[in-house]
C-alpha cells in the first residue's frame, strides 16, 4: 500500500476518532512539503470537531486504538495485531494517545505501514514518545541536511535517533566540525551513513578519527567515503597493523608521500575478511588469527605499562608535594646539625 494512501487513512481515522482534530491537522501545517493535497472546508472541520467531541469530556483513546482502527490506517491483520499488542501493554489513555501521535508522525514522515512496524519493533520507546519532541527532532535532522529520502532511510535504519535529544545531536555535530574539521556536507554524509554516532562517546570517536588521520595519514574526504564510524577501532587497528607489518601500508611523511601505493581506507574497512586477506593482505586466515592474538597481548601489555607509569607519576607528585610542605623544617634541621659539627 502506498505511503500517501496510508497517511490519508490515518488522517481520516484521526478526524473521526481522536478527541481533537487539531492533533491531525497540526502535522499537515508543519510539514514543509505535504505528501498530497486535499481539501476540507472550514464547515466540514467544524462538523468533524463537533462529532469528535471537542470541548466535551474525551473518551479513552486506548479504547479507540482497536484492531479495526489499525486496519483502517493501512496495516494488515498481522501487523495490526503486533501494534495493538504492543500498545495494549502501555498503561493509561494518555500513553495510548501518544501511540496515535507516533503513528501519525511516522506516516507523515513518509513511511509505509510495513516500515512503521519495523521501526517500532526496532525502537519500542517510540510508542510513548511525545509528538512535539518527535517533530522537533525530525525538524532538526532536516536542518542538518537530511532531506526527503535520506531522512526516511536514516529513521528506518536507526529509529533510535528520534529518541535522542536535539542538544545531544547538536553537540555531536559540533564535535565533528570543530574537533575533526569535517565540512557541513561531510557531517551530513556521516549522519546519513552512521546515525548511531550521535550516542557514542566523543572521546572514543576522536581517538578513532585521530588514529586514522595521523597514524594512517587519511584525510577527511576519504574518511567519510570509507564510512569509518561504522567500524570498531579494534577492527581498524587490526587490519591496518597487519598490512603495515607485511609491508603493504606506510604512514605518509609530512609531505604526504609514501614509497608504496597504500590501499584505500574504503577497501581496507569495507571488504569482508576473505576479500581483505586474499586481495589486500595476501595472507591466510590462520596467519591473521595468530597476528590478532599476538597484538592483543602486545596492546594489553602496553595498557598495563601505561597504567603503571601513570601510578608512578602520581606517587612522584605526592612525594614532591610532601617535600614542599615539610621541606622548610627538614632543611633547617640538616643545616643546624652541620653547624653544630
Amino acid at each position: 500500500m502506498g505511503t500517501s494512501v496510508a497517511v490519508r487513512r490515518v488522517y481520516n481515522w484521526t478526524v473521526r476518532n481522536a478527541p481533537s482534530v487539531v492533533v491531525a491537522t497540526r502535522f499537515w501545517r508543519c510539514r514543509p512539503q505535504p505528501l498530497w493535497c486535499f481539501s476540507t472546508s472550514h464547515s466540514t472541520l467544524q462538523q468533524a470537531q463537533h462529532n469528535s467531541g471537542v470541548g466535551q469530556p474525551a473518551r479513552k483513546v486506548d479504547a479507540e486504538l482497536s484492531l479495526r482502527s489499525l486496519l483502517d490506517m493501512g496495516f494488515t491483520e498481522t501487523q495490526a495485531e503486533h501494534v495493538h499488542d504492543a500498545a495494549s501493554r502501555l498503561r493509561g489513555g494518555s500513553a495510548a494517545g501518544q501511540v496515535v501521535s507516533t503513528l501519525t508522525v511516522l506516516f507523515v514522515l513518509g513511511l509505509n505501514p510495513s516500515s512503521v512496524l519495523k521501526v517500532l519493533q526496532k525502537c519500542p520507546e517510540l510508542y510513548t514518545a511525545k509528538e512535539p519532541q518527535l517533530q522537533q527532532r525530525i525538524g532538526n535532522l532536516r536542518k542538518l541536511g537530511l532531506v526527503e529520502g535520506s531522512l526516511q532511510r536514516v529513521v528506518a535504519f536507526y529509529p533510535q535517533i528520534l529518541t535522542v535529544p536535539v542538544k545531544t545531536v547538536k553537540n555531536t555535530v559540533l564535535f565533528l566540525r570543530e574537533r575533526c574539521l569535517f565540512t557541513t556536507q561531510q557531517v551530513t554524509d556521516i549522519l546519513r551513513e552512521s546515525p548511531f554516532i550521535v550516542v557514542e562517546n566523543t572521546a572514543h570517536l576522536e581517538y578513532k578519527f585521530q588514529y586514522v588521520y595521523f597514524r594512517m595519514g587519511v584525510k577527511q574526504e576519504e574518511i567519510v567515503k570509507s564510512k569509518l564510524f561504522r567500524s570498531s577501532l579494534e577492527e581498524v587497528r587490526h587490519r591496518h597493523c597487519f598490512l603495515e607489518r607485511r609491508g603493504l601500508y606506510q604512514t605518509p611523511d609530512k609531505n604526504g608521500q609514501t614509497t608504496i601505493v597504500n590501499p584505500k581506507l574504503d577497501s581496507i574497512l569495507n571488504a569482508d575478511e576473505d576479500t581483505f586477506l586474499t586481495q589486500l593482505a595476501k595472507a591466510s586466515a590462520e596467519e591473521y588469527d595468530v597476528f590478532k592474538r599476538l597484538v592483543a597481548r602486545e596492546w594489553k601489555e602496553e595498557r598495563q605499562l601505561g597504567s603503571t607509569e601513570a601510578e608512578t607519576d602520581d606517587d612522584e607528585e605526592e612525594v614532591e608535594e610532601e617535600d614542599v610542605e615539610t621541606g622548610g623544617r627538614h632543611g633547617y634541621r640538616k643545616k643546624t646539625k652541620k653547624t653544630l659539627k
